[in-house]
Formats: C-alpha cells, structure tokens, sequence
C-alpha cells in the first residue's frame, strides 16, 4: 500500500511539473506560408480548404476576371495573384495545381478556398471541407503582378 501511495504521488508530481512547465515557443502544426515571391525555403501550408460556386459565378474576382466555378482557381489571403499552388486532399491524396485568382476565404479557420471543379477533383464537394497541403508551385512573373494585388483586402459577404 506504501508503495502504492508513493508511486501515485511521485506521478501526480510529474503531471503537475509538465503541465506547469513553460510552454515551447515552437511553430504551431500550421505551416506558415512565406509571403515573398523571392523565398524559396518553406513553400507549404497545412490547413481547411472549402469551395465556392455557382452563387459568385461570373461575379469580378480580385483580379479582375470573373469567377468561372468550373475552372481550376482558388482564393488565398496573401499570396499573390496568379500564383500556381499544388493543392492536396490528405484524406484521399487527390491533388490538383490550381491558380490563385482571388482573396479569402473568409472563415478564420480556413486557409483556401477552391473552385466547385477543383472541390469535385479533389473529392471533396459532398463534404463542403476537407484538410489540405498547399504547395507553391510558381509565382507569378513580376511584372504581370496586377493593382489587384496592392488593394486592401475588403470582406466580401461570403
């Protein structure tokens, strides 16, 4: 029974000292996506994609096109416009290269959204969300960069 005892407070004694450690100031699961057309280090972000369709087609995208729900397009937040990212559904290894044609989404949680054909090649369009890996594929020449790239970004009501 002594044994006992002490075994459970040394544990209880370790659970306390682990949850009272510091916490690590490592990076978050989410990669980060660099932001510079000029940085070739770390080009992946994990996170939520979902997909947009028929209620914005033929709407004006950030830049300047408008929305084609059957093309192979994405909004993202940062990166710049005409952007090529290989995106991968990781719970069916479906991958697609889409290009970044407009800004959002504009759920926090969120890190892109895709076409309604790029949700459908993907798998995941029944579903609505699926996690995914965002990988730059190339960045756009430097000086096709649109004013759309420089504009504040508004909140649509998506």
């Amino acid at each position: 029974m002594e044994v006992e005892l002490r075994n459970l407070v040394i544990g209880c004694a370790v659970a306390a000292l682990v949850a009272l450690s510091a916490r690590s100031e490592a990076r978050p699961t989410a990669l980060k996506m660099l932001q510079s057309p000029t940085a070739v280090a770390a080009k992946t972000q994990f996170g939520v994609a979902s997909w947009y369709g028929a209620q914005w087609q033929g709407l004006e995208t950030a830049s300047g096109q408008p929305f084609n729900m059957d093309a192979m397009t994405c909004a993202h937040r940062h990166l710049p416009l005409g952007t090529k990212v290989k995106v991968t559904n990781l719970l069916n290894a479906h991958s697609v290269i889409l290009k970044v044609t407009d800004r959002g989404p504009y759920v926090y949680s969120r890190v892109l959204d895709v076409s309604m054909l790029a949700a459908k090649r993907l798998g995941f369009m029944q579903a609505g969300l699926t996690p995914v890996r965002i990988q730059v594929v190339s960045y756009p020449d430097r000086t096709l960069l649109s004013q759309a790239d420089t504009k504040p970004l508004a909140t649509p009501a998506r």
